[in-house]
C-alpha cells in the first residue's frame, strides 16, 4: 500500500539504495580510494546505505508521528508511545527486501559470512530500538516546537556522516575512537556489518556508542512520556 499507484512500486526499495551506493562507490571508493576493512567497497557501503536508509526513515516518520495524527491524539484515549513505535515498523519490510538484494551483492562478489550472521536479528533489533528513542524524542518536541521538521533533514544527514557507512571505523585512530563512539549508531553498524559481511569485530568504541545509545533510548523515551501530558493542549 505504501507504493500504491507508483510507476515502478516497490523497485523504489532498492532502487534509492542502488544509486546511493553507485555513487559513493564511484567517489569514495573509487576516486578517493577509502579502505573498506578488506570487503568490496561496493558490497560495503550498500550494506551501510541499506540499513541507514531504515533508520533515518524510521526516526523522520516517528518525529512527525503525532502532529500528523493531530485527530487521533486529541480525540482518541491511547499510549501515545504507540504512534512513533508504529511509525518506526513498516520500514522493516522494506528493509527485509533491501537485504536479499545485499545477499545477491555478497554472492556476486564473493563475500561469504561467518557464523555472525545468527546475531544479524540483534543489530536491526538495535537499529530499530534506536529509532525509536531518537524518533520518541523528535517527536514529543516537535509537539511543542514546529521547528524539529525544518531542521530534521539537517540533523540526520550531519548524522549520516559521522557514521561509518561510507568509510571504514579503522580511519579513526587513537582517544578519537572514544569520541568517535559518542555517536550510537557507530557500534550498531559496526556489529551489522560483522554479522552480515564477516567485517572486523566491533572495536572498544562500541561500548561507547552502547552507553550513549541507552540514554538516547531511556532519555528519549523518559522526554516523551514527561512531555504526553500535554500533547493535547500544544499539538
Amino acid at each position: 500500500m505504501r507504493y500504491k499507484q507508483t510507476a515502478i512500486g516497490i523497485a523504489w526499495v532498492v532502487l534509492q539504495p542502488l544509486a546511493a551506493a553507485a555513487i559513493f562507490t564511484v567517489i569514495f571508493g573509487r576516486l578517493a580510494q577509502l579502505p573498506s576493512e578488506g570487503i568490496p567497497y561496493a558490497v560495503f557501503v550498500f550494506s551501510g546505505v541499506v540499513l541507514w536508509n531504515y533508520f533515518s526513515g524510521a526516526v523522520d516518520l516517528a518525529a512527525q508521528s503525532l502532529v500528523q495524527q493531530r485527530d487521533l491524539v486529541t480525540k482518541v484515549a491511547f499510549p501515545r508511545l504507540l504512534a512513533p513505535l508504529a511509525a518506526i515498523l513498516p520500514g522493516l519490510v522494506d528493509l527485509a527486501v533491501s537485504l536479499v538484494l545485499v545477499a545477491v551483492f555478497m554472492v556476486a562478489y564473493g563475500v561469504v559470512p561467518s557464523l555472525a550472521l545468527l546475531t544479524l536479528p540483534l543489530w536491526i533489533v538495535a537499529t530499530a530500538t534506536l529509532a525509536l528513542g531518537a524518533g520518541a524524542c523528535l517527536s514529543a518536541l516537535n509537539v511543542r516546537y514546529r521547528d524539529v521538521r525544518h531542521t530534521l533533514g539537517f540533523l540526520i544527514q550531519v548524522w549520516f556522516f559521522a557514521t561509518p557507512i561510507v568509510f571504514s571505523p579503522s580511519l579513526i585512530e587513537g582517544s578519537w575512537r572514544f569520541v568517535f563512539g559518542l555517536n550510537p549508531m557507530v557500534g550498531v553498524v559496526e556489529g551489522y556489518r560483522w554479522s552480515l559481511l564477516a567485517a572486523p569485530a566491533p572495536g572498544i568504541e562500541a561500548l561507547v556508542s552502547l552507553g550513549s545509545g541507552l540514554l538516547l533510548v531511556v532519555g528519549g523515551i523518559v522526554y516523551f512520556r514527561r512531555a504526553e501530558q500535554g500533547f493535547v493542549d500544544v499539538i
